[in-house]
């Protein structure tokens, strides 16, 4: 699967979960440590910690590595590390503080069905 895909898959299982403003950003030439960024966010803990249950269940049927996962117990920043595609799910306070979209503003934005 090549990351793009990889990206959208995650996407999609966010969407799946109800997740909000579901959003790719293509970060290659503007990082070293990842080609895509997948950022969302859940109206509770209890959301943010099943939209990172259910990329982690997709991702193990899928057979594909997860990296790590950091931030699930507390629930409002977590980080699904899948190589060269990092997952941010956010509770909504916590994405409104750090407001990836605008440090990665450079990135363009990618379709989730491309």
């Amino acid at each position: 699967m090549n990351l793009l895909h990889l990206a959208q898959l995650a996407a999609t299982v966010a969407e799946d979960k109800k997740a909000h403003s579901v959003t790719i950003l293509d970060i290659r030439g503007l990082s070293v440590f990842a080609d895509y960024f997948v950022v969302c966010h859940g109206n509770s803990q209890t959301q943010v910690q099943a939209i990172v249950t259910g990329i982690k269940e997709k991702m193990n049927e899928e057979g594909i590595p997860i990296r790590g996962v950091e931030g699930f117990q507390d629930a409002r920043w977590v980080l699904v590390d899948l190589g060269d595609v990092v997952v941010h799910v956010f509770h909504r306070d916590e994405r409104d503080f750090y407001d990836l979209e605008r440090l990665w503003g450079d990135a363009p934005k990618i379709d989730l069905a491309q």
